[in-house]
């Protein structure tokens, strides 16, 4: 009789306080942009593995960002959607 192994999920940590360098703020659009979905939303920290403070704070810095027009609100907004639809 075969032993099936256990998947064993890998230990998710907070990119944020891993690096003290890497910072948390709206002028970084591309680090921002990993925590969004292509449709816009702001994905959960169970996901991403982000703690509870830097989530808030990256929230914060996801919304200024949109406000600024540096990240889209939606895919309908993307000029790579609009491609797709022609």
């Amino acid at each position: 009789m075969a032993f099936k192994k256990r998947f064993t999920p890998r230990k998710k940590f907070c990119r944020f306080c891993a690096n003290k360098n890497l910072p948390v703020d709206y002028k970084r659009a591309d680090i921002l942009k990993d925590f969004i979905t292509d449709r816009g939303k702001i994905i959960a920290r169970r996901i991403t593995g982000t703690c509870a403070k830097c989530q808030r704070r990256l929230t914060v810095e996801i919304k200024r960002a949109r406000q600024m027009a540096l990240i889209y609100y939606t895919a309908t907004h993307s000029t790579e959607f609009k491609k797709k639809m022609r």
